[in-house]
């Protein structure tokens, strides 16, 4: 069985993945267990889906009553499977998405207008790309106060404690996995 959609509207609607090593797919259950722990802050938020792969977790945000998704990959073919995902769903007029090394810097949505109050981030496993991210974010002025940022992670790799701008507020360990709940403050 390949990638889908867990609830809301769009519940059960399969995604194109991407071939190759290029992206690592969250499974279904563990998207199932953010997405729960999530529920009461999903709809009417404006999301920024970081590493985006395929795209699941800002379709999923939609399919839950989120307003709009910008997605960012480094990679064509995530852009690729990204925009199939988005045409196959039917929310073109909800989503964007944007081919951008999110490590160089996010200048492709420095304040964008509204804010981003949810933000997922999968970065690559082990290396070293969640505080660079996560200051890059800083810089670009895209976040509101009190946006909700989402991290899955390697458990070698914490989120750096040297960031007064963000504050954890939660974690939890899936297997391998652990995933941070963070406030911009």
């Amino acid at each position: 069985m390949g990638l889908r959609i867990i609830g809301g509207n769009f519940k059960g609607r399969k995604l194109c993945s991407v071939s190759g090593m290029i992206t690592r797919p969250t499974a279904d259950r563990l998207r199932e267990s953010i997405f729960n722990i999530l529920s009461f802050r999903i709809r009417g938020t404006v999301v920024l889906d970081l590493f985006a792969g395929t795209g699941a977790f800002g379709i999923e945000a939609l399919s839950r009553g989120a307003e709009y998704v910008v997605f960012i990959d480094r990679y064509q073919h995530a852009i690729s499977a990204i925009e199939k995902n988005i045409r196959s769903c039917g929310i073109n007029n909800k989503a964007k998405s944007i081919k951008w090394d999110i490590i160089k810097n996010l200048n492709c949505i420095k304040s964008p207008q509204p804010l981003f109050n949810l933000v997922f981030m999968d970065p690559p496993y082990n290396k070293n790309m969640i505080g660079r991210t996560l200051c890059n974010l800083h810089l670009s002025n895209c976040l509101e106060k009190k946006a909700f940022i989402v991290v899955e992670h390697s458990l070698s790799e914490p989120i750096p404690e040297n960031l007064p701008e963000f504050e954890l507020v939660d974690h939890r360990k899936y297997g391998k996995t652990l995933v941070s709940f963070l406030n911009y403050i």
